[in-house]
């Protein structure tokens, strides 16, 4: 099965990459490393830090695959942001990763798409990684196709859960502390996981997450 969106989705998507590159670029200076270790065809997990809500336009820029991005079903019903995650091949699930949801998930990765998920459930805090979801165990545990890591750094600052209004580091200008910066990281192979209980899953995913953002982090422009 093919992961691309129908033409009409294909060129919104493209207008929403070109656009948001263009915007993070020039007003918060943003660097990425590791654009070849994204797979270019095939189902591919993507999982990310959360620090802020551009974190899901964010990840896309790391590569040129088309990503699905999962979306609490609640914010399906809301009039304007409805309809524009819908266009951008948003898949709902619940709030807890449910059943429901980790199947959302196992279908999309069966029709060749690459799903983007934040493991932590929620923006962080404080800017560290924060403890991943135990559901997150169950996923990689049961997909067959790469794992990619992507660290994101800079967005807490840039707009952090405790910000009304994004604070820019515009290119070209002194570097201020919301510049922004991903580091993709190489495909995990889940056989990795293969017998090892849910504790054991976690650490190391929350390790390597962690690594993507020190990756990152050294990446920012300063």
């Amino acid at each position: 099965m093919s992961d691309r969106p129908p033409l009409a989705g294909r060129l919104w998507y493209d207008a929403v990459f070109f656009s948001s590159f263009t915007f993070f670029t020039f007003g918060f200076s943003l660097r990425r490393s590791g654009w070849g270790n994204m797979p270019r065809t095939g189902p591919v997990l993507v999982l990310a830090n959360h620090q802020s809500m551009f974190d899901p336009v964010l990840v896309g820029l790391s590569s040129r695959r088309y990503l699905s991005y999962l979306a609490r079903s609640t914010l399906f019903a809301q009039p304007v942001l409805g309809p524009l995650i819908r266009s951008l091949n948003a898949v709902p699930i619940d709030r807890h990763m449910g059943k429901e949801g980790l199947q959302a998930v196992l279908d999309a990765l069966d029709a060749g798409r690459a799903v983007l998920m934040f493991p932590e459930g929620e923006r962080t805090h404080t800017g560290a990684v924060q403890p991943l979801k135990p559901g997150v165990s169950l996923l990689v545990r049961r997909v067959t196709c790469p794992i990619v890591p992507v660290g994101i750094a800079g967005c807490y600052e840039a707009w952090g859960r405790y910000r009304t209004w994004p604070r820019f580091s515009p290119l070209g200008l002194p570097p201020g502390p919301s510049t922004i910066a991903l580091a993709v990281g190489e495909p995990i192979d889940p056989a990795r996981y293969a017998g090892k209980d849910r504790g054991r899953v976690v650490d190391d995913l929350h390790r390597v997450l962690v690594e993507r953002h020190a990756a990152a982090e050294a990446l920012r422009r300063k």
